[in-house]
């Protein structure tokens, strides 16, 4: 009964175990990514935050309503002196005037309206460009995101089949070890033979357990770069490789590409900047009223009546403010000029940007066309080592070929498959960069 549960309960931790491998196809992978990924997070927080900013900017074309109120006391009031003859007193004597109360409260509320303000109505434009400008920087915080998970996910995939090699060749090599260990118990092999081709596996072991955390590592590094825990476990599904021709007869246009169109919309933002600037030697007009009540007395007035000596009243005003700029000692000159400085340099920035992207893609193609042939050659490479690893073990059996030989051959067949899964992995990241030249890194997700 107690070996029954035991074994049901290492069944059901092996099972809840495997549930928790997740199998990862190169969509699942940037997928997850894109939903979980910092910068991807941050770069849709951006855009949100831009609608705050067109409000924010918006605000300054709205009016301005505002309460205020306040409460002041007088300890010592002030004095003047005035001609008593004003009065009705002595002409050329003067009496002393106290003026105001101990104590003033005033409640009211004020409005102001910006009527007319170059500035504003520049900023609302700028405003708009800004969330623009984001968004295309979204598109291309996720292409960037989409670029490193799928060079990371081909790297791990080509580190397992290094893997998958090696214990291949381990087999392989054992089969051989048991081989010579029947043949040397028999008498008919050497024990320096049999030394050899266990210093031989543990040399294989050895350089398993590199491939291993080399494995481990990049599995880590593609998990950062999806955004997942680094704890969580993670299965590729092996894949034949797709390795075909590209189309090159269509030159992919680069001014359509992600990175052009945000400088793009950098030379918009750049240009509003200037037209700000400028609207520095505009006129501004603005609408500015406020309705108020006052109370003075000689007791707090809150609460006071007139048979208390408060008396309350109230007051309003409605005015046209104007300012007309006539000298800034050249500072909105100054000014201008350097958001015309800026303004150029990120027209050249434009012009090296295109070449940029324009030398990407041809040395793509270059790189996609000598993928190609490497792979063949290594593919046909790879098959020839294969055939001579098994000629030469059908020969060292019937005693026509050393066992250097044998090892020789074993080597460079695996040599031979480690080459081909790297020319396999050069191309996947060629066509990579091909993909991304064309603007097209979105593709993937439909693979």
């Amino acid at each position: 009964m107690k070996r029954l549960l035991l074994i049901t309960f290492l069944t059901f931790a092996y099972t809840a175990n495997a549930q928790e491998v997740k199998i990862l196809t190169l969509k699942d992978a940037i997928t997850y990514a894109l939903e979980n990924k910092s910068d991807a997070k941050k770069a849709r927080l951006k855009v949100e935050n831009s609608e705050y900013q067109i409000q924010a900017v918006r605000a300054g074309a709205l009016p301005k309503i505002s309460a205020n109120g306040s409460l002041t006391y007088n300890p010592i009031l002030q004095t003047t002196f005035l001609d008593a003859g004003s009065f009705g007193g002595e002409p050329g004597t003067t009496i002393q005037a106290t003026f105001g109360q101990k104590w003033i409260s005033t409640a009211g509320v004020s409005l102001t309206q910006n009527l007319y303000d170059q500035s504003v109505f520049i900023g609302l434009k700028a405003a708009k460009t800004t969330r623009e400008f984001y968004q295309i920087n979204e598109q291309l915080t996720e292409e960037q995101v989409i670029e490193r998970v799928a060079n990371n996910y081909y790297q791990v995939y080509v580190r397992r089949q290094n893997l998958t090699v090696l214990d291949s060749t381990f087999i392989n090599t054992t089969k051989v070890k048991n081989i010579i260990r029947g043949r040397y118990d028999n008498g008919l092999a050497k024990k320096i033979d049999l030394d050899r081709i266990i210093v031989k596996l543990s040399n294989i072991k050895t350089q398993r357990q590199q491939v291993l955390n080399a494995v481990q590592i990049q599995e880590n590094a593609l998990k950062f770069y999806m955004g997942m825990p680094i704890e969580s476990k993670i299965d590729i599904p092996q894949a034949a490789f797709e390795v075909t021709p590209s189309a090159f007869s269509e030159v992919p246009n680069t001014e359509t590409r992600t990175e052009f169109l945000l400088m793009k919309k950098q030379e918009q933002l750049l240009e509003f900047q200037k037209k700000s600037v400028i609207a520095g030697y505009y006129p501004s007009l603005s609408l500015s009223a406020g309705y108020n009540y006052i109370g003075q007395g000689p007791k707090m007035p809150w609460g006071a009546k007139p048979s208390d000596g408060v008396y309350w009243s109230d007051f309003s005003s409605i005015g046209l403010n104007l300012k007309v700029p006539i000298f800034s000692g050249f500072e909105t000159r100054s000014k201008v000029r350097q958001a015309d400085v800026q303004l150029r340099s990120v027209k050249e920035d434009l012009i090296d940007t295109k070449l940029s992207l324009d030398l990407a893609y041809a040395n793509a193609k270059t790189q996609i066309d000598n993928s190609i042939i490497t792979i063949e050659n290594q593919k046909g490479n790879a098959q020839l080592a294969q055939d001579v690893l098994k000629n030469t073990k059908n020969n060292y059996l019937q005693g026509l070929a050393s066992l250097t030989d044998l090892l020789d051959a074993e080597n460079a067949f695996t040599e031979a498959q480690n080459n081909y899964t790297s020319a396999i992995l050069d191309y996947k990241l060629a066509e990579i960069q091909l993909i991304k030249s064309k603007g097209e890194l979105k593709s993937l997700l439909n693979n």
